[in-house]
C-alpha cells in the first residue's frame, strides 16, 4: 500500500530528507503492486456488494519496479544493489497458480473462490451479487507483480498524485 508504514516510499523519502548519498535496492528487477489506501478502502467496500460469501476479491491494480520508485523520486541519486533479505519476495503474488482451479476473473478483479462447499448457498462464483460475470482463469494462471499487464511508468510515478486516482482506478 501506497505510503503505508512498511512501504518503500516513506523509508526512501526519509532517506533523501536525510541526505543520504544513494538509495538502497535488493534487486533490480524487484517489483510490487501499487495500490492507494483509498482503493483499498474502496475494494473492501465493494466487496460488500459483489460478495456470494467466502471468496477473497483479488483487484486488478498497477505494478512498478522498485527500481522505478528510486528514480523517480531521487533521479540523481546512485541506487545500491543490496540484495534480497531472508523471507522477501522478488515479486508479490496476489493469485497464486495452486489456486487457479477456483479463481475467476472480472474486469476490473480477480475472486479466488473458497475451496470447501457451503451447504446452504449456492457455490456457484462465475456472477457476482452485484450481476457481474467472470471467467474461470487458466488452469496454472498466476497473477503477480511481475507478469502484470499494467506496470506504472518512472513518469506516472512520478507525477502520481493518491487523490488522483484515474491511473489506477478500481471500477464498480
Amino acid at each position: 500500500m501506497v505510503g503505508s508504514r512498511g512501504s518503500v516510499v516513506p523509508f526512501f523519502q526519509k532517506l533523501i530528507d536525510d541526505g543520504s548519498d544513494y538509495l538502497p535496492i535488493t534487486h533490480e528487477e524487484m517489483t510490487r503492486f501499487w495500490i492507494t489506501l483509498e482503493q483499498g478502502v474502496d475494494v473492501v467496500l465493494k466487496g460488500f456488494y459483489r460478495m456470494n460469501g467466502g471468496e477473497l476479491f483479488v483487484p486488478k491494480i498497477p505494478s512498478v519496479k522498485i527500481s522505478d520508485v528510486a528514480t523517480s523520486m531521487a533521479p540523481n541519486l546512485v541506487q545500491k544493489i543490496i540484495g534480497i533479505r531472508p523471507g522477501e519476495k522478488l515479486h508479490e503474488i496476489m493469485c497464486p497458480s495452486d489456486d487457479s482451479y477456483h479463481t475467476y476473473e472480472f474486469d476490473d478483479h480477480f475472486v479466488i473462490t473458497p475451496s470447501i462447499t457451503f451447504n446452504r448457498r449456492s457455490n456457484s462464483f462465475d456472477e457476482n451479487a452485484s450481476g457481474e460475470k467472470g471467467q474461470l482463469v487458466e488452469p496454472g494462471f498466476e497473477y503477480n507483480s511481475k507478469n502484470n499487464p499494467n506496470f506504472l511508468s518512472v513518469e506516472q510515478i512520478k507525477n502520481f498524485d493518491s487523490a488522483d486516482v484515474s491511473r489506477t482506478d478500481i471500477k464498480g
